[in-house]
This record gives C-alpha cells, sequence and structure tokens, in this order.
C-alpha cells in the first residue's frame, strides 16, 4: 500500500469509531484526494471482513460559463439590451441601438426582450425601437430574473428556488450554467470494525486454524458458483472469412499457393509477359497506377526469356503473327501496382518451364492459386473500387480442354455455394478461348459478373519454353464480390473501406460459409 493510501485509511478508520463520513466533506477537511478516499472505502468493504460498509450518492453541481460570469457582472443581453434603448416615447433607431451599448449582445438581448415585452420595435421607412412601460411587460416592476439565477449558481452549487425548468434553458439553450455530476459515498463502521485493517486468512495451517476458532480471524469467504468473466474476442472480417474459406477449397482440391509479395510489379510481367501489347488501353492511366519513384525496375529477365517475349510480339510464333509493332523494353521496365493477379501467375509458369526443361522426369498436373490485393484506376460505385483482393486459381496439364476448365469452376464455386452460375464468351488478349463468370445475386435480384476466366495462349506459354501438349487453364475473381452475395450486401462500399459498419465484423471467427 502506498504512503497516501495507508495515511488515508488510518485517518478513515480513526475517524468511523465515532460517527459515518461523507467521502466528499472527508477529503475536502483532510486534504486526501477524493479517489483515493473512494478506493480506500471500497478496498476496506471488499476485504472479506465487514469492517466498512458504504452507500453511494449521486448529486448534481452547477456553475457558471464565462458567459454566466458575463451576465453576473453586467447583467442579461434582454437586460442589457433594454437599458440602451432611452426612456420616453421617442425610443431610438434600431440602426443606432444595434451599435450602442448592447451592440455585442444585441441578436440574443434583443430576441428575448421582445419577448419578454421589455421593449417593442415599430416598422417602417426607419425602424425605431421602444421601452415597454408599465404593466404591459411582462415583468413589472422590470427584474433581470436571469442576472438573480446567475447570482444563486454562484453562491452555492445546489441553488435552491430555481425550477428545473428555468435551469434547463441556462443549461441547454443559453449555456450560462455547467452541470457536473458528483458522486459521493457515505461510509460508516461495519460489523468486524477495528483501527487496523484485518486480513482475513487464505492458508490452512494449525495455526491459523487455531486463530480462527478463538474468533481472532475469519476465513476469506469463497464464491464457488461465480462464473469467470465473459471477454470479447476480436473477430474476422467477412472478407478475411470468405478468403479462408476459398484458401481452403483451392487447398482441399489438390491447389498450391503463389507467393503474393510484389503489389509494385513492372509492367513486363504484369502486361507483356501475358502477350498484352504496349498500346493496349488497359495500359493508359485510366487502368493503371503508375509510379513516380522509382519510375523503373532494375532489371528484367536475361536468360533469353526477354528477347523471345520481343520476338513473339513483334514478328509472332507458335502460329502467331504477333501484333506487328517496334517492342520497347523501356516501357517493359514501367513500374505500376499489379492490375491483377495474373502477374503472379505469369511469373510461376515461368518457373514451372525451367523446371520442365531441367527434369527429366514426366510432366506432372500442376495447381496454384493466389489471393491477395489488386489495384485498377476507375471509378468508384456500388460494386467497382479502385482497390481489391483478386483470387486466382491456375492448371496447368497435357492436353487440357475447355471442359476441363468449366468443370473445374463449377467445382470450385459450388464449394462455397455458388451453383448458379453462367458463361459468356469474351475475348482476353492472353487467353483463347474466353468466358466471363456471372453469377446470380439474391440481393440485387440480377446476375453479377464475378470473374473472367479462360486457356492461356500459346503466345504467352511459347516464349516461356513450356511444351506444345502441355496447356495451361485459368480464373480469375474478386474476392468482395462472392463475399457480397453470400453476406447480402449490395454495396461493395458498405464490405470494403471507410465506411464500414463494425458490427459487420462478428465476435465469432469461426467461418460458418462452409458450415
Amino acid at each position: 500500500m502506498s504512503k497516501d493510501k495507508a495515511e488515508v485509511e488510518s485517518a478513515l478508520l480513526r475517524a468511523l469509531q465515532d460517527a459515518g463520513i461523507d467521502s466528499q466533506s472527508f477529503a475536502s477537511d483532510r486534504g486526501f484526494d477524493h479517489d483515493v478516499v473512494v478506493n480506500v472505502i471500497k478496498s476496506l468493504h471488499s476485504t472479506g471482513v465487514d469492517m466498512v460498509d458504504y452507500s453511494e450518492e449521486a448529486s448534481v453541481h452547477y456553475s457558471l460559463t464565462e458567459a454566466g460570469r458575463e451576465v453576473l457582472e453586467r447583467g442579461s443581453p434582454e437586460a442589457q439590451v433594454r437599458e440602451s434603448v432611452p426612456e420616453g416615447e421617442d425610443g431610438v433607431a434600431l440602426a443606432d441601438a444595434k451599435v450602442g451599448a448592447a451592440g455585442a449582445v444585441w441578436d440574443e438581448g434583443f430576441k428575448f426582450a421582445m419577448q419578454l415585452k421589455w421593449i417593442r420595435l415599430e416598422k417602417g421607412a426607419a425602424p425605431r425601437v421602444r421601452r415597454v412601460e408599465g404593466v404591459a411587460a411582462s415583468v413589472d416592476p422590470i427584474r433581470d430574473l436571469v442576472r438573480s439565477v446567475a447570482a444563486s449558481v454562484e453562491a452555492s452549487t445546489e441553488p435552491a428556488g430555481v425550477s428545473d425548468k428555468d435551469m434547463d434553458v441556462l443549461v441547454k439553450k443559453r449555456k450560462l450554467v455547467q452541470v457536473t455530476k458528483v458522486r459521493k459515498y457515505v461510509a460508516t463502521a461495519g460489523p468486524r470494525w477495528a483501527l487496523v485493517r484485518q486480513k482475513p486468512a487464505t492458508d490452512l495451517s494449525a495455526d491459523v486454524l487455531e486463530a480462527v476458532l478463538a474468533g481472532e480471524v475469519r476465513f476469506k469467504e469463497y464464491n464457488f458458483e461465480t462464473l469467470g468473466g465473459v471477454f470479447k474476442v476480436g473477430g474476422l472480417h467477412p472478407l478475411l472469412k470468405v478468403r479462408d474459406d476459398f484458401k481452403s477449397v483451392f487447398l482441399g482440391m489438390g491447389f498450391e499457393e503463389m507467393a503474393t509479395n510484389k503489389w509494385v510489379e513492372s509492367s513486363f510481367w504484369n502486361f507483356d509477359t501475358l502477350f498484352q501489347p504496349q498500346q493496349h488501353p488497359a495500359r493508359d492511366a485510366h487502368d493503371t497506377f503508375f509510379l513516380e519513384r522509382p519510375e523503373t525496375c532494375r532489371s528484367l529477365p536475361a536468360d533469353g526469356y526477354l528477347a523471345r517475349v520481343k520476338e513473339m510480339h513483334e514478328v509472332g510464333g507458335a502460329g502467331s503473327i504477333g501484333y506487328r509493332y517496334d517492342w520497347s523494353e523501356d516501357e517493359a521496365r514501367k513500374n505500376i501496382l499489379r492490375t491483377h493477379t495474373t502477374a503472379v501467375s505469369s511469373r510461376m509458369l515461368n518457373r514451372v518451364a525451367r523446371e520442365i526443361q531441367s527434369s527429366m522426369a514426366p510432366f506432372k498436373t500442376r495447381r496454384f492459386f493466389s489471393v491477395d490485393r489488386v489495384f485498377r484506376n476507375e471509378s468508384v460505385d456500388r460494386t467497382h473500387l479502385a482497390e481489391f483482393h483478386q483470387i486466382e486459381g491456375l492448371v496447368i496439364g497435357m492436353r487440357l480442354t475447355l471442359g476441363d476448365l468449366l468443370g473445374t469452376i463449377r467445382e470450385f464455386f459450388a464449394k462455397i455455394g455458388l451453383r448458379q452460375l453462367r458463361f459468356k464468351p469474351t475475348f482476353n488478349p492472353y487467353t483463347e478461348p474466353s468466358m466471363e463468370i456471372f453469377c446470380f445475386h439474391p440481393g440485387l435480384g440480377k446476375w453479377v459478373e464475378i470473374g473472367n476466366s479462360g486457356m492461356f495462349r500459346p503466345e504467352m506459354l511459347g516464349p516461356m519454353g513450356i511444351p506444345k501438349d502441355v496447356q495451361c487453364i485459368a480464373w480469375g475473381l474478386s474476392l468482395e464480390r462472392p463475399t457480397m452475395i453470400l453476406h447480402g450486401i449490395n454495396n461493395i462500399r458498405d464490405l470494403f473501406g471507410h465506411k464500414v459498419d463494425l458490427n459487420l465484423i462478428e465476435t465469432n471467427p469461426v467461418s460458418r460459409l462452409l458450415a
């Protein structure tokens, strides 16, 4: 126990010998901190030996604000306005009255003085303000009640004779009085009061038993029926739950997770290696975030792969005539915020190609997936964000067909409860054939595009060195849209971003989507 608490405890126990004490008065009279006094009272009450009993009382104290002190010194604004109007029938011109002695409080004082009928306004070409005398005024003779109440508050923190209605007006509307809620504790000596704190026994020994039997000490009481405190644990955001569900599905289907720790990517891996021409509109500032520092990457592949990508773009190969333009390495070096996780897939496929070339063992089907953040420079609306998460799965194997792609996609989505799927042919620079994936959104009442898919083109796989009889099927989707469908969310901004309702994040971290 600290020295301050020990001093307070000793003084408090001595004071309780004669009578009960008020914690506020006791602290004020002895010069103690009130919080320390309250802590000591509660501590002595909770020792388990009934040394001190106490009751809690709440009261309200009133005090003047700066505006209230101004009223106490100068009078209420309405009284000041009335005093600024000369006696007599002529009164004063409204324009002159506003700049008089009461000019600083004119707006507030004029309103209340008019309500009290202390003054009247005669309208016309030159409006004039005149005093109201005699019984016509609401308060006759004129009495500044607001100033009187301010004086009462200044004299006592609990002023008498002031109605709750008047005080409410001065506190809430006119801000002349401030309210402070005060709690005090009335302590009395308990059944086992003593000048020195008695500690209950917690050990079991012969000496303790002897003291208990002699009535010198008591055992500490235990409540064996009380329950432990219930603590709220952190919950998972719905996006994280669905992300974990997707990962579980991929892993259950035999997929390996790819490293996705490159939010900043070179245009080469994000576009060029995917056989996306350098003049493609998706590369301009309308769809891509380009970095200013560092503007370009330091290195590109040096094993001949760069030259083969350049050749495929300029003159073609693998049955293609290419794009017939001068491919620029400077353009390929530009750093961007990656626009899709297919940049991750292109790096992985290039690595698999090198493994195929260096291995004498027969090729085995490989399955990969990734889930991470991507960035698009596009307008934000209820279904689009400039920053979101993308999921991508790919299978590389021998003699794969479009049927394998359709079957894999249907099996994948069925495992997370999305069975109403449709496919629509589309164009992608790096897949052929290509299909958009749609799912029915009950909340929106319509079919919503949730992903894209296709078979990687030979123009993409050829420069990597992947054999002609090995194909790669792939599909990608956002994490947000399936989460919106599963949770019945109609606006993506309610799911991801600064407008998210924290109640959406459940305290139960266990996912229920795959239950």
